[in-house]
């Protein structure tokens, strides 16, 4: 039975991720690069960490809430370092399939299973635990962790074996991708025809034509007001450039991926990329030369 959680890196998610479980009772251990991360988990009632080696060796799982493939690999040296009997990891975020494998595959070494669970939603989802969690991994690591996951999210699927549950981020985030871009795009019509961007939104979210990404970014762009970011730009910009490589890996062609990257990295360019990602909306503003009445 999993009562001690690591978490291994205290961003915006990782944080989230362990209030929630400090909430329903789990003990707590973390670690980040940064150190007034770890001192936050500390005053919220959880064991800040100096390395992820200590995290690993006191906890029953270890969750990896990590941006960088390099972040994911030094992670998973302390949790080899810091490996005991019984000891589950999760991967949650967006990266390349081949880099999770290589994980996966040395802390087999040690006897860790690595799990795949990326988790789709933004920090709002994750600060009141509405994320959908996209587990994969054996049987046995998904009953053991399944409590610990219904926490972070109010729905959990355990999609088979490893890495399932990039594959199905991959789709998840191809479309928020595109979404995010086409709600900006409807909002750019509005903008462009002189109509009030707050009507637009309340008509267009009770209608057909709306969508997730239009009722969470939608919002923003009618205010024209991106912080503090759910999601920063140049994560969705890195997402995407994982995401077309998967695709031509599979041979699935992407045209309407295609044609939303370009903009994501004009947007990031123009020094919008620590904005949220519904900045494509202020960019494709400036771009067309428009100006709001």
């Amino acid at each position: 039975m999993v009562r001690r959680v690591g978490v291994i890196g205290l961003g915006v998610m990782g944080t989230a991720m362990s209030g929630h479980l400090l909430d329903a009772g789990y003990e707590v251990h973390g670690y980040d690069i940064d150190p007034e991360r770890v001192a936050m988990l500390d005053t919220r009632g959880g064991v800040g960490r100096r390395s992820t080696v200590e995290v690993a060796a006191d906890s029953d799982l270890v969750l990896f809430s990590l941006a960088s493939v390099e972040a994911l690999e030094d992670a998973t040296a302390g949790v080899i370092a810091g490996a005991h009997d019984g000891l589950i990891a999760a991967e949650m975020g967006v990266l390349p399939i081949e880099a999770k494998q290589r994980s996966h595959d040395r802390l087999a070494e040690v006897g860790v299973e690595l799990m795949d669970v990326p988790v789709s939603g933004t920090g709002l989802q994750a600060a009141d635990a509405t994320l959908v969690v996209m587990a994969s991994g054996s049987d046995e690591a998904f009953e053991r962790t399944k409590d610990v996951f219904a926490v972070i999210g109010r729905a959990t699927y355990h999609l088979g074996p490893f890495p399932n549950g990039s594959v199905m981020k991959f789709i998840a985030n191809l479309l928020v991708a595109i979404h995010n871009v086409s709600s900006a795009e409807a909002h750019l019509l509005g903008i462009a025809a002189g109509m009030d961007a707050n009507v637009v939104q309340q008509v267009i979210a009770d209608g057909v034509g709306s969508s997730r990404m239009f009722e969470i970014r939608g919002p923003m762009m009618a205010a024209d007001t991106y912080e503090p970011p759910s999601a920063r730009l140049d994560i969705i910009k890195k997402d995407a450039g994982i995401i077309q490589a998967f695709a031509r890996s599979v041979g699935a062609p992407t045209p309407l991926l295609d044609t939303a990257v370009p903009i994501y990295h004009e947007a990031s360019a123009a020094g919008l990329g620590h904005l949220d990602a519904a900045a494509v909306c202020r960019h494709l503003e400036q771009t067309a030369g428009l100006h709001r009445q």
